[in-house]
């Protein structure tokens, strides 16, 4: 006789995400795992004196939530010894560094917490006259690949307009001939800038451990962290020893690649790792190499140059420059060729137009040696996309790690920079789907611990709002044409996170047979207002049959 399931969910609005994406109204549970659904009447007969009933009295739950692409270490630790400001001001962010003056010792670097130019009010890079709010201490701006700095930091750093450029990056200067304080790919040349505070590694393992309790309180069930290096992984892996994973964690390990192709091939070849090594709570994913610079301060490789208005936004002063590629495609592709002879799955950060094209000759030359659709390879980012890369992606199997929220924060200034009309392939989420393409949402959260307002929100129901609606903060429809239904955008945080992590048998709907990974929401996703989809709130996140939240 089948034993008694451990746990039945009744009378509730079940979205299993399956084929035919069916909604039934309860499930069984035991040993972790799904062993049926159907009918409240037909999984409470299979009770027995010890199963734990949910009555959910009609309230709706959905397949556990995955993210894609989180940083969970750097996010936990970007608030462990105090929460961050807002800082979507210029007029923030000089409130903030005058607050750090009154408690920094004088003479000693006040560093301005990674902030995105094209999200200030103002959209534009804070330049030296910004940051001279005090004039006692040393002030670094962390722009992400571009840096600002005060006048005091750049005569700390013996920065003046003899400064050489160093290679590929630039000391912009201001109209008088002089440093204006932006420092773009050159932020190595400031001297004495904290290299971030030193964390003990419990401390790190506490703020891992606190990161992946409030992506769990988000309704998510498995994240993929999209950096991670060894030291990384040995700390999911202590906490995983510990009992202490609230959400499964998919590694991807980005590899140094500003060497020596030699040196980096050395390194894939004398490195065990590989695809799929691990289990169902912690193990590898992708092998990423960094192609090119970021969108937000104007350092992504692009197919058309960023113009006149890049000089406002990213203190760009050639109006022909069209970003940074860090690796060239020869190289690319003698690296990638080791990854995938090792037997990983492969990726790259591609923001830019003409990174995409890069990445994409690459697999293309990979692909005639041996096909890469079963690698299930794919695009990172992949902001500015064209209808001839798509094809591409199409015609090779290629998958998209997208970030719709990019859609809200970023366009109205991209808008700028680019004009409507080349926004037009900005993640074309509806143009991947009708091209078979699988994409996996993710957030690419970063910095700060509040899901809503923090660097990137993983938010998950945000990030699903944006997909359907593509409104940006600027209250402005972006290619409508481009937008996903309901459905399309819960399987975009299911579905195909689940295929990109080679877990589609285990994960990505509430199937028998599947892990019991599931959350519990306060209304309903597929019939409440629009407008409140990114309001939805989690009520209970179960992992493996474990309730990990609870509100």
């Amino acid at each position: 006789m089948t034993a008694a399931p451990d746990l039945i969910l009744h009378h509730g609005r079940i979205v299993t995400a399956d084929a035919k994406f069916s909604v039934v109204e309860a499930m069984a549970v035991e040993k972790g795992r799904i062993v049926a659904t159907g009918t409240s009447a037909a999984m409470l007969a299979r009770k027995g004196p010890a199963t734990k009933l949910v009555d959910l009295a009609g309230k709706m739950v959905l397949p556990g939530l995955i993210d894609a692409h989180v940083h969970a270490l750097g996010a936990g630790l970007s608030e462990f010894d105090a929460k961050l400001p807002p800082l979507n001001s210029i007029g923030e962010i000089q409130a903030f560094i005058r607050e750090k003056a009154k408690t920094t010792p004088k003479g000693e670097w006040i560093v301005v917490p990674r902030t995105l130019p094209p999200r200030l009010a103002e959209q534009r890079f804070p330049t030296k006259q910004d940051l001279d709010v005090t004039t006692e201490h040393p002030v670094a701006f962390d722009g992400s690949y571009v840096w600002g700095a005060n006048t005091l930091a750049l005569q700390k750093s013996g920065i003046t307009a003899a400064t050489p450029n160093p290679p590929g990056g630039e000391v912009v200067k201001g109209a008088d001939g002089q440093p204006n304080g932006i420092l773009r790919n050159a932020a190595g040349l400031l001297k004495g800038v904290p290299q971030g505070a030193s964390y003990t590694e419990a401390q790190k393992l506490a703020a891992l451990e606190t990161m992946l309790k409030l992506y769990a309180a988000a309704g998510l069930t498995s994240v993929g962290d999209r950096a991670a290096v060894l030291e990384d992984y040995d700390l999911y892996a202590k906490l995983k020893a510990q009992g202490k994973l609230p959400v499964r964690a998919v590694i991807t390990w980005r590899i140094n690649a500003m060497r020596a192709a030699e040196e980096v091939v050395a390194e894939i070849e004398k490195n065990s790792w590989k695809t799929g090594q691990g289990d169902e709570w912690l193990k590898f994913g992708s092998f990423k190499v960094t192609l090119d610079g970021g969108q937000s301060v104007g350092t992504a490789y692009q197919r058309m140059p960023y113009g006149a208005y890049g000089r406002q936004l990213y203190g760009q002063t050639n109006p022909d420059a069209r970003g940074t590629l860090f690796v060239d495609g020869p190289k690319l592709t003698q690296i990638m060729r080791a990854a995938r002879n090792k037997g990983w799955q492969l990726t790259s950060h591609a923001q830019g137009g003409a990174a995409i094209d890069v990445l994409l000759d690459t697999f293309a030359a990979l692909d005639k040696e041996r096909p890469m659709g079963p690698s299930r390879s794919h695009v990172m980012h992949g902001s500015f996309m064209s209808e001839e890369a798509v094809g591409r992606m199409k015609k090779m199997g290629i998958l998209a790690d997208v970030q719709a929220g990019w859609l809200h924060f970023d366009v109205p200034a991209l808008e700028q920079v680019f004009g409507y009309r080349n926004m037009r392939y900005f993640f074309p989420l509806q143009t991947y789907l009708k091209n078979g393409i699988v994409i996996a949402g993710g957030s690419d959260h970063m910095i700060g611990h509040d899901k809503n307002r923090a660097v990137n929100p993983f938010n998950p129901f945000f990030n699903m709002w944006m997909a359907i609606t593509r409104l940006t903060r600027a209250g402005k429809e972006i290619y409508p044409e481009e937008k996903i239904s309901r459905e399309q955008a819960l399987r975009m945080y299911t579905n195909g996170p689940a295929y990109l992590h080679f877990a589609e048998k285990e994960q990505g709907s509430i199937e028998a047979g599947k892990w019991a990974d599931f959350v519990v929401i306060d209304r309903d996703y597929l019939t409440c207002p629009e407008a409140e989809i990114r309001r939805i709130e989690p009520l209970m996140t179960v992992v493996g049959g474990k309730t990990v939240y609870e509100r």
